[in-house]
């Protein structure tokens, strides 16, 4: 099973930026569509951005579109989120997770809780936006 690792996480004041990355290892990437979610206190886990396996497709939700970029280098089997103009409430453990995507599917990707493919998740980030 891919083994799925996040890193990059950390203190910052409203307006920095961050990168996160989720480095896999056990299988290649390139059959893989990847997406970061959010957790904050008492909330349900949220999508963030997604990026299809093909690197074609990318998605974002509305409350994080114009500030963060995701992207991936297959042939470092990572996946990266860029963070710019950090909010408060971008405060949350950051989660990437891998859905190994059928080859024809290589131009989805998936932000929803559930999908129909085999699913792996990383350990989570701690990402805190405070002055």
């Amino acid at each position: 099973q891919l083994q799925l690792v996040e890193s990059g996480g950390g203190l910052v004041q409203p307006g920095g930026s961050l990168r996160l990355s989720c480095a896999a290892s056990g299988f290649t990437t390139d059959y893989y569509a990847i997406a970061w979610f959010r957790q904050a206190p008492g909330k349900e886990r949220e999508g963030v951005s997604c990026i299809s396996s093909s690197g074609s497709t990318t998605n974002y939700a509305d409350s994080v579109k114009g500030r963060f970029t995701i992207s991936r280098d297959n042939a470092k089997r990572t996946v990266y989120l860029q963070m710019n103009s950090l909010k408060p409430e971008d405060t949350a453990v950051y989660f990437c997770a891998a859905d190994r995507v059928p080859l024809f599917l290589h131009t989805m990707c998936y932000m929803t809780a559930q999908t129909p493919y085999s699913r792996s998740w990383g350990q989570g980030t701690q990402v805190t936006v405070s002055s």
